[in-house]
């Protein structure tokens, strides 16, 4: 099938790749424009701009999917299917109805769960065993489309969303492709999806990365996993922001670690501790406001721990 692919961050790249290598023809990708990116806020295309350039494939770069000539450049290429991987805004009805095999979406939840924009982080925020990647045909209601396919993938106990993404766009790369084979060759048809086990996954901002020391520990865990690497897991010590990474927990408190109050510091020799509303978790990595990501005990030597309170 002729494609045009939609998709924007890194984690669409390995499903480019896959199409590239595929019996199918990518004509063009569709990603979002041009936009300031890392600490120097430099103009800087897409991860699937860059991919596309690096292969010999027309980036469309629309602003609007509804400016005419981004749909007169669509309708001349006249893909049979777009496909589509975290392209970041929704398809309007003109774009949707132009190629004849639809849209289709490949996302990262066993829908109906997580619809939405961060279903990975909300899988690991509420504790998800299981999780994985859907096909499924674009409509107007969001991720709400009959499914073609779905793969799965187990959470593990200190998989981070960037660890579990990374994992479920090789796998679902691969889901991709085998979707868009089955429609080629009018084997796989969609169905719907079901009416119960909806579930929404809105994007997670700063406010939402900020722990709460008064929860119990193994809910410190999961939002600092769940918001690794982005938007980023945060604190605040006497006025001034801390970044975490990843913390340690215990099923039980063990008998060398301290006893504290939400919040509160203990260093024991290189290991630096947070109290929560039920066990201490040991602090991994942290980044001081202005200061670069350094060991929590490197960041805590020199402190008086038992007035230190994080907040």
């Amino acid at each position: 099938m002729r494609l045009v692919f939609a998709g924007t961050p890194q984690t669409a790249v390995p499903s480019l790749d896959a199409l590239l290598a595929s019996s199918h023809t990518v004509e063009a990708v569709l990603t979002r424009p041009d936009a300031p990116a890392g600490r120097g806020r430099r103009i800087a295309a897409s991860a699937v701009a860059e991919r596309a350039r690096q292969a010999g494939v027309e980036a469309l770069q629309p602003r609007r999917l509804s400016d005419p000539a981004f749909l007169a450049r669509l309708r001349a290429i006249a893909p049979d299917c777009c496909p589509v991987v975290a392209y970041g805004a929704l398809i309007p009805g003109a774009t949707l109805s132009v190629p004849p095999r639809g849209w289709v979406n490949l996302h990262f939840s066993v829908l109906p769960a997580w619809r939405g924009a961060a279903p990975v982080q909300h899988a690991i925020l509420h504790g998800d065993e299981i999780t994985g990647a859907t096909t499924f045909r674009l409509v107007a209601e969001l991720d709400a489309g009959p499914v073609f396919g779905v793969v799965t993938e187990p959470v593990g106990p200190a998989d981070t969303a960037g660890d579990l993404l990374g994992r479920l766009a090789v796998s679902g790369a691969e889901l991709l492709v085998a979707t868009l084979d089955g429609i080629e060759s009018g084997e796989l048809e969609a169905r719907p999806q079901p009416l119960d086990g909806v579930s929404h996954a809105p994007k997670l901002d700063r406010a939402d990365a900020r722990v709460n020391w008064k929860q119990p520990a193994q809910a410190v865990d999961r939002l600092i996993r769940a918001c690794t690497p982005v938007p980023g897991a945060w604190t605040t010590l006497t006025g001034t922001t801390l970044k975490l990474v990843p913390v340690r927990r215990a099923a039980s408190q063990p008998a060398d670690w301290p006893d504290l109050g939400p919040g509160e510091v203990r260093v024991l020799g290189t290991e630096v501790f947070a109290g929560t509303g039920t066990t201490a978790v040991r602090l991994g990595d942290v980044q001081p406001e202005g200061k670069r990501m350094m060991p929590a005990a490197d960041w805590a030597r020199g402190i008086r721990s038992a007035d230190v309170v994080l907040d």
